[in-house]
């Protein structure tokens, strides 16, 4: 099993960003961050899992933990329904990160995941660890 750790952390929400994470695949640590000039935290947040992911060639089961509510409902629960409805919220707008929840979606349906929340700043190592990566990325340029 692969596990991930992902935070996403913003100066200003917009404001410079940055996306971190951590994964370890049995005794194998990886430690990834980057960043961009202007952005939001939830963008931040969504990107650290596109970025990890993106690192893995595997089959193997895969957590990934985020304390992040909208990365965890979204891909759980709400992004099946923004499919149905053309991405749009139940609200009648249109779905906010929708190329990075695209990404998302395309990346993950070829794996097997499970998501889980994890309370942040709550003296969690590896989350704390996730959250000093994406604070080092902070205002850095990333190419998707």
């Amino acid at each position: 099993m692969i596990k991930i750790y992902t935070d996403g952390a913003c100066k200003g929400n917009p404001g410079p960003g940055g996306w971190g994470a951590l994964i370890i695949d049995g005794t194998s640590k990886n430690e990834i961050y980057g960043g961009e000039p202007n952005t939001t935290n939830n963008r931040m947040e969504i990107l650290a899992v596109i970025m990890a992911l993106k690192t893995l060639n595997t089959e193997n089961e895969i957590s990934v933990f985020t304390d992040s509510t909208y990365v965890q409902k979204g891909i759980n629960e709400w992004i099946s329904k923004w499919k149905i409805n053309g991405w749009i919220t139940s609200n009648k707008k249109e779905v906010k990160n929708k190329d990075l929840w695209t990404q998302l979606d395309n990346i993950t349906s070829q794996l097997n995941i499970s998501w889980i929340w994890v309370k942040g700043h709550s003296g969690h190592p590896e989350n704390d660890r996730a959250d000093y990566l994406a604070n080092q990325g902070v205002g850095m340029e990333t190419t998707i």
